[in-house]
């Protein structure tokens, strides 16, 4: 059944095959004839290319979605999760190349591409349960009076997903929306294209009818069409902040219902009391783990008082980081020349790189990559402190108390995540009380929530209501219908009656 299967089980280079748009069961390339082309970034070469499209294509997947609507709103929410368990298997079948796939389009490590696509069958896996937890709920709310939810699809929903986690992230908005009987649109990232190709394949192998998933790849022009499509209700976006808050009014101002997961500066905090070996480990898999790629990495590490002791287990530990074997590389040499920007732009303004990852090499993978990277003794107002960098950066400032660092954390626009590091309970419950972030973290650098509960940050991370995954999730894919009836006359009746 598998067309596009991918045969490399090595970070060997292979070239693939061209990505179009997946439109009514069907490959199909787009109306522009535009195309251009994707590259491994380990090995900065070219493993095929990618159609971009425009409104026509999207209009085209649209009518599609709308024609298969009808048929899959009708049937049982219990036989819509049976196909999501069927996906389930299908991905753990092909569980290695999945991950090999997304190593090679992402340039991320095989092990952290594993935790990825692991990652992406936990919430397919409880997009699958919602079948057991969607009840609305039902209440006699008076004397022969009962009001009762029912959570009904939208329609045609759409998703536009960014490159860093090209499984993952389609997976926190697809099964959900389609469990509750929503067709959907998936805009992925131009950059990373193999990874929803493969899920579409796999969903359709897994039973799920022609036309209640749909995939238009492209650009700029393609998310437009699906912002400003007049009968596309809900879209869900992971990506930049400029880019959320512009998609978020854009879509708001048309009605729809908009949720925009945007950029982060996460900070860490360590208190003298920290556990030397837990945090030096957790902070360095923090900031190196899918080359800082990632919106719940460490960005900025607030050191309190003297904690020189765990900062050189920190510092050592992440000069042994090598990357193409523990750390990946990153995705674009647009994405290198930004990283090194923010580091040798602290390194003019008087920071310290104690650990310098520029110029960073592997032997035979000339691809685009940059080692661990420790900015040390810099200031809040430096740009790689306050700015998204989304790179195996951390930079590192000094204060003397805990609530110099809170203050610090407080006044960064962004509200992703933060983590303490400390053994004190006193100290963690006063830190989580007072960070200005949607996910927290006690000695947990990156503090993603597992399901059920909601993925979702605060402040300029996040634009729009509820959270991405989780409960909020299915939530967000549906409307509630509220209905009160009345079967009887009731002879002792009361203003409700």
């Amino acid at each position: 059944m598998t067309q596009f299967a991918f045969p490399t089980r090595s970070y060997e280079f292979t070239p693939y095959v061209d990505a179009l748009n997946w439109i009514g069961g069907q490959w199909l390339p787009s109306e522009t004839g535009r195309k251009e082309p994707i590259f491994n970034p380990r090995h900065a070469k070219e493993m095929g290319s990618v159609v971009y499209s425009d409104a026509r294509d999207v209009e085209k997947a649209y009518q599609s979605a709308a024609a298969a609507s009808a048929a899959w709103r009708a049937m049982p929410t219990r036989e819509r999760a049976q196909i999501l368990f069927k996906v389930k298997q299908l991905m753990e079948r092909d569980f290695e190349e999945l991950s090999w796939l997304l190593s090679h389009e992402n340039g991320k490590c095989i092990g952290q591409a594993r935790g990825s696509v692991a990652k992406g069958i936990e919430c397919l896996e409880f997009g699958a349960s919602m079948e057991n937890m969607a009840d609305g709920g039902q209440l006699d709310v008076s004397r022969g009076v009962n009001c009762r939810v029912i959570h009904e699809p939208i329609g045609v929903v759409a998703g536009i997903v960014p490159f860093n986690f090209p499984t993952m992230v389609p997976l926190w908005m697809i099964p959900q929306a389609l469990v509750a009987g929503n067709a959907f649109i998936l805009k992925p990232s131009e950059k990373v294209p193999y990874g929803a190709m493969r899920l579409a394949e796999i969903f359709k192998e897994a039973g799920l009818p022609d036309g209640i998933l749909n995939i238009v790849n492209g650009a700029k022009d393609v998310v437009e069409a699906i912002v400003d499509h007049p009968k596309i209700p809900a879209i869900a976006f992971v990506g930049s902040t400029p880019v959320a808050k512009l998609l978020y009014g854009r879509g708001a101002a048309l009605g729809k219902k908009m949720l925009c997961l945007g950029g982060a500066k996460n900070h860490l905090v360590i208190v003298p009391d920290a556990d030397r070996e837990l945090t030096a480990a957790n902070v360095v898999a923090s900031f190196t783990g899918c080359a800082g790629q990632r919106c719940m990495a460490a960005s900025v590490l607030l050191a309190v008082g003297d904690v020189d002791h765990i900062m050189n287990d920190i510092i050592s530990q992440a000069a042994a980081i090598r990357p193409g074997v523990d750390m990946g590389a990153v995705v674009s040499p647009e994405s290198k020349e930004r990283i090194e920007h923010y580091i040798n732009d602290a390194e003019k303004r008087g920071a310290k790189i104690v650990v310098d990852g520029r110029g960073a090499t592997v032997e035979g993978q000339p691809g685009w990559w940059v080692g661990p990277t420790i900015i040390d003794h810099a200031t809040a107002d430096m740009p790689a402190a306050h700015e998204e960098i989304f790179g195996p950066v951390i930079t590192v400032v000094r204060v003397k108390t805990l609530d110099e660092a809170l203050a610090i954390e407080n006044a960064n626009p962004f509200g992703n995540a933060a983590c303490i590091y400390t053994t004190s309970g006193g100290v963690a419950e006063y830190a989580i009380n007072r960070f200005e972030a949607g996910m927290c973290g006690v000695n947990v650098g990156v503090p993603v929530p597992r399901e059920p509960f909601a993925f979702g940050g605060w402040n300029d991370s996040k634009f729009g209501h509820g959270d991405m995954t989780g409960m909020d999730g299915y939530r967000f894919w549906t409307r509630p219908r509220k209905v009160t009836t009345k079967w009887a006359l009731q002879t002792d009746t009361t203003w409700m009656g």
